[in-house]
């Protein structure tokens, strides 16, 4: 049997403010807004592509991170590659990111975004 033809065009994350977060995942990556209601909003790189987009969830708790027992887990993060860690960094910071306590490895950094979603800045090779 063929498998059907499937193609993952978003990833979509939890957020109390879709429209703030997707504003600041716009400042961060450069991309164009897509579609903008006020329970779903969807951005994109310009021409095209893989989508990020951010869903109304009145309820959101962060995850924590690191999580420890009994924490809301991570379920997944975003990994931004930049050229500049430092740059990208306080590029981030300047559009609401908060850089997160614990740090893994070195040429990778971890930030909360303005909803609490951890997101990775990591330089190529990290």
């Amino acid at each position: 049997m063929d498998r059907p033809r499937a193609t993952l065009v978003a990833t979509t994350l939890d957020a109390p403010d879709p429209r703030a977060l997707a504003a600041f995942y716009r400042h961060l990556l450069g991309w164009d807004l897509v579609e903008d209601s006020p329970e779903w909003v969807s951005i994109g790189p310009p021409g095209g592509g893989h989508r990020l987009s951010f869903q109304a969830e009145p309820h959101h708790v962060p995850p924590v991170w690191p999580a420890g027992d009994g924490d809301q887990r991570l379920q997944l993060h975003l990994d931004v590659e930049v050229d500049d860690l430092a740059a990208a960094g306080a590029h981030a910071e300047a559009g609401g990111a908060v850089l997160a306590a614990f740090q893994p490895q070195e040429g990778v950094r971890v930030y909360l975004d303005p909803a609490g979603h951890p997101f990775c800045l990591f330089l190529p090779g990290s």
